[in-house]
């Protein structure tokens, strides 16, 4: 799996092949690039579509290319990507939601509700569920998006900018005004690509681990019906399961305000520290033909830009991951301690999200293309059984209170061994500071400047 940035590559990737022998547009074979894997053959099969026969609609073309480099709202066209979103979506195939499937999701998350009531502190939001097709998830949750993959798109534009010699950025004016306006379509390109596809695997809102519809629950009936196909589980079952967890995300997110802000803030620290490679850029843009557009393609997907990790950048990275192995291993604890005793299948259906997570699940895939974090399922299962781990000694409030601020959660060697955790939280700190208040009230009635006192006990002076 690729584990950088939309449209680029790793030059620090131990598991990559040093010549992959995709630097061309075309493979080996002849044959056309994987527009899923390729960043501008995703940008014209959105740009193109096709006309009969399969054939290129050309005027088509030509009038949204034009469109494409008048884009002036950011390092990433959106319009672009709801575009793309929408074709993958449709070539996937989609379909209405009827209302049957609609007020059994709703059963489902008032079942939910009141089994959650039970499993955690934390309350129940207002929102009513939504219920939605796939195409109807892309435009819900695209505004959301943005917040999570501008800040590497705009860190990368803006080191490309600034990093490039006046000199070069003089010869090469037209050219890099262009590469900037097929870069920032590239992006939305593959970001559109990425959530076409994201829309045919979730089950709801917060698959990836973040809240994409503010605080409204969702689910997807297509999507749960093809998941629970082979399953042998009653797929009201498998909507209840989903439902829960679903909204076990929301409650967490909604009472832990700072929790959406943090996780934003990892992902911004990240972008800051990208760095380009701008040897390479300088050489291969010499080396480019304005007037061949293939070159440029070549250019652009063949690994121009290499996005080395830094130390700084892996640190934003491991503390992102561990944050969201904290939320889905809470998740998890709360739906299991919800679900016991009253939904048999809950141990099977558990297991199977844990399969589906560690064999490269959309939160996995998402995030890997966003940011460069490939989540290790390791985390989640150690983080399982932290917050089990902590309920078991400090009860259900003593659980929530963990997620009072991000200086409050563990880090990554307590999720291992919550035992230095669990002493430093059985420590009473109100106590102690009861303690250190009583005896700076004793010093005061002892004597000193300020020491005598009225017949109340009020100090004076």
């Amino acid at each position: 799996m690729n584990n950088t940035p939309f449209g680029f590559s790793s030059s620090s990737d131990p598991d990559e092949p040093e010549d992959s022998g995709n630097n061309s547009s075309r493979d080996d074979s002849g044959s056309q690039p994987d527009p899923g894997t390729d960043p501008m053959a995703a940008m014209f099969n959105a740009l193109g579509g096709a006309g009969g026969g399969g054939t290129p609609d050309l005027g088509r073309m030509l009038q949204q290319i034009g469109q494409m480099l008048q884009w002036q709202g950011g390092p990433v066209n959106w319009d672009l990507a709801t575009q793309q979103a929408r074709q993958v979506v449709s070539a996937a195939g989609d379909r209405s939601v009827s209302g049957s499937e609609r007020r059994e999701v709703e059963e489902a998350f008032r079942l939910a509700d009141t089994w959650l009531d039970d499993a955690t502190m934390f309350p129940a939001g207002s929102a009513s569920p939504s219920t939605w097709s796939r195409a109807e998830w892309v435009e819900g949750t695209i505004s959301e998006w943005k917040a999570l993959v501008e800040p590497v798109a705009e860190r990368v534009s803006s080191t490309m900018g600034d990093a490039l010699p006046a000199e070069l950025g003089e010869m090469a004016g037209p050219l890099m005004g262009m590469m900037r306006q097929v870069g920032v379509s590239m992006w939305g390109a593959q970001v559109g690509q990425s959530i076409g596809t994201l829309a045919g695997e979730v089950f709801g809102a917060t698959d990836i681990g973040i809240p994409l519809a503010g605080h409204r629950p969702a689910q997807l009936p297509a999507n749960v019906s093809e998941f629970g196909k082979d399953l042998g589980v009653d797929e009201r079952d498998i909507r209840l399961y989903l439902a829960l967890r679903e909204t076990a995300h929301l409650r967490l997110y909604s009472h832990a305000t700072w929790l959406r802000a943090h996780v934003q803030s990892l992902i911004e620290e990240y972008a800051q520290h990208v760095t380009v490679d701008t040897e390479r850029i300088e050489s291969s843009l010499r080396d480019i033909d304005p007037s061949n557009p293939e070159a440029i393609s070549e250019a652009m997907s063949g690994g121009l830009f290499d996005l080395p990790v830094t130390p700084a950048q892996q640190a934003a990275l491991d503390r992102l991951e561990l944050v969201l192995a904290l939320v889905e291993g809470w998740v998890d604890d709360v739906v299991t301690e919800a679900t016991s005793g009253r939904l048999p299948s809950a141990n099977a259906l558990r297991e199977t999200i844990r399969r589906r997570r560690a064999s490269g699940g959309p939160a996995e895939q998402t995030f890997a293309s966003l940011v460069g974090l490939q989540l290790r399922p390791r985390r989640s299962r150690e983080a399982a059984s932290f917050w089990a781990a902590v309920r078991q000694a400090r009860g259900t409030e003593g659980r929530e209170d963990v997620w009072a601020s991000a200086e409050s959660l563990p880090r990554a060697d307590d999720l291992t061994d919550p035992t230095v955790f669990l002493a430093t939280a059985a420590f009473d700190f109100s106590a102690l500071a009861e303690e250190l208040n009583t005896d700076v009230n004793d010093d005061d009635d002892g004597g000193g400047s300020n020491g005598d006192a009225d017949p109340g006990g009020t100090p004076t002076g």
